[in-house]
């Protein structure tokens, strides 16, 4: 197999987003070719012996690797600027891949309340089980994080922004705290992806991706994904080929295809989302807006150092009409729109929007949404490329 001579070259990102990490067959295929197969045929026993042991690297069996797998990999890392990739069947089997690796019992990982609500469940209801801590602090106050470090602590733990609230924090400074305390900071990028931000350049250790979201970008598959150093990223592939949270072929393939159009995608999204933040936040009925790229947020600055444009969520909360009946208020608005979709997923080309507090937050505690700031009165977008009038009419309307 032939590797694409552009791969390791420092390109603009469209360029590696089209170019970087393909293999060639000998068909001399232009588009990549999908390798779906379980196994692979050694020429030799050595060969098959030296695979097995890492003397080669070539492919073994598709809970290792697998050609299509290992294009997605290494176009993603070339979009991020990190060294390699680890590919998994989702973004929650890439967390707990990454736990999996760095903890063991009497270990603690620092994290903050603003996270996706089965990412607490996990913290909270499989980790603990195993003699892991789970502390948390406010994700937007530097000083609580500096505070709450113990020696036991092994990992620092956010997604920046955060879902469904759109949250940030100064990624430089806690990696620069993580590294002075000799502690793996991870970031989930999954609402920005390399197209927005690249936490790699503020110093983070890893990045991690549901790329089941804007990385797929139209809803068709599951996948998740880290992105580091290659020393690290390699310990988690010593957990994962035994394990075997494998990325189906397919998947990557779609996934690399996707890849792609990132760029394109993510600017038109977000381009759209502010508008429609603009719009919101003047509506008589809104009581807030969460947008990272708002004037009016007080996390703006911060934000544009790190991001390039504000991304494709948008979140508001509503005044309440109905304070008799929980989750009337939103429920009403979310049932009377016509061309956003009622799904709990995020990062389509088709505008969705959530209910958080009964859907993708319903099975947290009510201290953890409380925690979070999710309230039955607040209500996710996430915006597609659906022409952005029809969608601020659909929003008019279902409001009025």
């Amino acid at each position: 197999m032939k590797r694409s001579p552009v791969t390791n070259k420092k390109l603009g990102f469209n360029t590696k987003a089209v170019r970087s990490g393909t293999f060639r067959s000998k068909a001399g295929e232009h588009s990549e070719a999908l390798f779906l197969t379980s196994s692979f045929i050694f020429e030799s026993s050595q060969q098959a012996s030296d695979r097995f042991d890492g003397a080669d690297n070539g492919m073994v069996y598709s809970r290792f690797t697998n050609p299509s797998v290992q294009m997605f990999e290494e176009r993603l890392a070339a979009l991020e600027d990190g060294e390699s990739c680890l590919a998994t069947a989702s973004g929650m089997s890439a967390i707990l891949s990454l736990c999996l690796t760095f903890l063991k019992s009497g270990d603690e990982i620092l994290t903050t309340y603003s996270l996706f609500g089965a990412t607490i469940q996990l913290f909270e209801n499989i980790l603990k089980k195993f003699g892991v801590s789970i502390k948390y602090v406010s994700l937007i106050e530097l000083e609580e994080w500096k505070i709450e470090i113990t020696n036991n602590t092994k990992l620092i733990y956010l997604e920046s922004p955060s879902n469904p609230l759109n949250q940030v924090v100064d990624l430089t400074e806690l990696a620069k705290l993580a590294k002075k305390k000799r502690i793996i900071s991870v970031v989930d990028n999954c609402l920005c992806s390399p197209a927005l931000q690249k936490p790699l350049h503020h110093g983070v250790d890893l990045v991690l991706h549901s790329a089941t979201k804007f990385i797929d970008g139209q809803g068709r598959v599951m996948a998740g994904a880290i992105i580091g150093k290659k020393n690290l990223i390699e310990k988690i592939k010593n957990v994962t080929r035994t394990s075997g949270p494998a990325l189906a072929p397919f998947n990557a393939w779609v996934l690399y295809k996707s890849l792609e159009t990132l760029s394109i995608r993510m600017n038109a999204q977000s381009k759209s989302a502010k508008q429609i933040a603009e719009w919101l936040e003047k509506h008589p009925k809104i009581s807030r807006v969460f947008y990272p790229e708002l004037k009016t947020n007080c996390q703006f600055e911060i934000a544009m150092r790190q991001q390039s444009k504000g991304g494709a969520i948008v979140s508001f909360e509503l005044f309440d009409l109905f304070p008799e009946t929980k989750n009337l208020t939103a429920w009403k608005v979310i049932d009377k729109t016509k061309i956003f979709s009622k799904s709990g997923n995020l990062g389509d080309t088709r505008s969705i929007i959530t209910h958080p507090s009964s859907t993708t937050h319903s099975r947290i505690s009510k201290y953890f949404r409380k925690k979070s700031g999710i309230t039955h009165l607040l209500v996710r977008l996430s915006i597609g490329l659906e022409d952005v009038n029809d969608l601020i009419n659909d929003l008019n309307e279902a409001l009025s």
